[in-house]
């Protein structure tokens, strides 16, 4: 059975800018086919085992030739492959859509084009430049500037194109900006023309550089600056002035990898993009229920004796969740803990509670647990049962120090913490081109598996790839762990919070805090 194939838009390049029909065909695909100007988080949508084929250009081989990537949607659909071509932007701007299409047309090989968010107006839009405007601009033209200057000839009417609209958009005309610049002038545009060229719009290396036709090309030069860039010629350049939005956000600029548990990932990666930032989920963790048969036998002891525990310390999220499931794999509710006083290491343990209809004793001002016991000293006596439920990997200063203070205390394994193995080819990538400017860790596990992941992927001595990241850390156990590995850290958040987390990233970001290892 032939497959179907979606030419889909992938939008500018900012995640969150594709259409919801879009995201849809790429969880529907079997095998994706993409470039670089796609957003390689749009792959981690992907259904699991789907292909992913790389058509930009690599170190080792130039770009796929368009007839080449026509014939592989053929034979990937022909393979009875549901198949997405994801293209950046609009795939019907610039984008030889039509070139695809006809030939899946010629094979009868059903085909859906799904519009995208064209770069053409996305990108000036977060530079702060609208492309028409009330006042300046009831018109825009869209070109390409990709060509060589004969070929701009050909396909350019430079006489009929220079004034037929009040703004021109030059696509991907960077190393032509001199001509460009040179032929309006020629047939018409006043010198003083503003110009502004937009370089990777919506994503962390966006940069402008702003200036007249007259100067424009020198600027570039001097600037080094280079393509893919987004060229905005005509008086609404000048709006950028005051409309400027997203270099202004406080995390604008940054790359930031996420290694938090899927599960527990999406706050900080929604955060860290609300606030401008470019979040980059690699989960190098994942928690499952306990496997072993020792560690289920130890878990239905423990809870069989839940009506006889004086407190429940209660030191993560992930502690709270699994409690509740093998509460109720048990066959028991809460009320078996009515003699129990239950206690919550940090604000989201406390949330956590509360969220389940529980009120924890206390909420100490540091958020660990050297910082729980100092707070609730003179409550805690000897003799008193304590059911400590957690992970597998947790520190042992907790149960240590409490027996030291001769109490009764019951450990119990509630949830594991694995390692994910995940390849990311694009990370790699990222790695490679010193292209993640920040790397967050939110225990110490996170820390030995992203290290451990990186091995994987080649890096022989990953703490000295991450040298050109800054380390992150959400506390102090977290930092010493980082440290331990070879690592330095940057950043070691205030508070041991997601939120004392985003706001040392901020204030680095934005020159008001130092980094530690300087």
């Amino acid at each position: 059975m032939t497959g179907k194939v979606y030419l889909v838009g992938a939008g500018p390049g900012a995640l969150k800018l594709i259409t919801l029909r879009g995201w849809e065909c790429i969880g529907l695909a079997d095998a994706i086919v993409y470039d670089r100007l796609a957003s390689p988080r749009l792959l981690k949508q992907a259904k699991p085992g789907a292909e992913k084929i790389y058509v930009g250009k690599l170190p080792d081989r130039h770009t796929m030739k368009q007839e080449e990537i026509n014939q592989l949607l053929v034979d990937l659909a022909l393979e009875g492959k549901t198949v997405v071509r994801l293209k950046g932007g609009d795939p019907t701007i610039f984008g030889r859509v039509a070139e695809e299409a006809d030939l899946l047309r010629q094979h009868g090989i059903e085909y859906e084009i799904v519009p995208g968010i064209s770069s053409s107006i996305a990108v000036p839009a977060y530079a702060g430049i609208p492309v028409t405007h009330r006042d300046h601009a009831s018109s825009v033209s869209i070109i390409t500037g990709h060509e060589s200057p004969d070929k701009l000839d050909e396909s350019i009417h430079w006489d009929k194109v220079t004034n037929a609209t009040g703004t021109l958009v030059f696509m991907m005309g960077v190393a032509k900006i001199g001509y460009i610049s040179e032929q309006l002038i020629r047939h018409g545009r006043p010198a003083n023309t503003p110009v502004a060229l937009v370089r990777w719009g919506t994503r962390a290396e966006q940069d402008t550089l702003v200036g007249t036709l007259q100067d424009i090309a020198a600027k570039v030069a001097a600037a080094n600056f280079k393509p893919p860039a987004v060229i905005v010629v005509g008086e609404v350049v000048n709006q950028r002035e005051h409309l400027q939005w997203a270099e202004r956000l406080p995390l604008f600029g940054k790359r930031i990898l996420v290694t938090r548990a899927r599960s527990q990932a999406s706050e900080l990666v929604d955060r860290i993009d609300e606030l401008g930032g470019e979040p980059y989920e690699y989960p190098v963790i994942e928690t499952v229920m306990p496997s072993s048969e020792s560690a289920r036998q130890q878990i239905t002891q423990a809870f069989s004796q839940l009506e006889t525990y004086d407190w429940v310390f209660f030191t993560s999220v992930n502690g709270v969740d699994y409690f509740f499931r093998h509460l109720e794999e048990q066959g028991q509710d809460i009320r078996s803990l009515h003699r129990a006083r239950l206690v919550a290491v940090g604000p989201a343990t406390l949330a956590a509670l509360r969220n389940c209809g529980l009120t924890a004793v206390a909420l100490p001002e540091k958020f660990h647990a050297e910082g729980m016991l100092e707070s609730l000293e003179g409550q805690l006596e000897a003799g008193q049962c304590v059911l400590l439920p957690r992970g597998d990997l947790a520190r042992s200063w907790l149960p240590d120090t409490l027996r030291q203070m001769q109490l009764d205390v019951t450990e119990v394994d509630t949830y594991e913490t694995v390692m994910v193995d995940e390849d990311d080819i694009e990370l790699r990538k990222l790695f490679e081109e010193k292209a993640i400017h920040a790397v967050t860790f939110t225990s110490s596990s996170t820390v030995t598996n992203l290290l451990a992941a990186m091995r994987k992927m080649g890096f022989e001595h990953p703490a000295d790839t991450l040298r050109h990241s800054v380390i992150a850390c959400i506390g102090p156990q977290t930092a010493l762990t980082a440290e331990q590995a070879g690592l330095q850290v940057g950043l070691l958040a205030e508070q041991s919070t997601l939120d004392g987390l985003i706001d040392i990233l901020c204030r680095w970001n934005a020159g008001s805090v130092s980094l530690q290892s300087q």
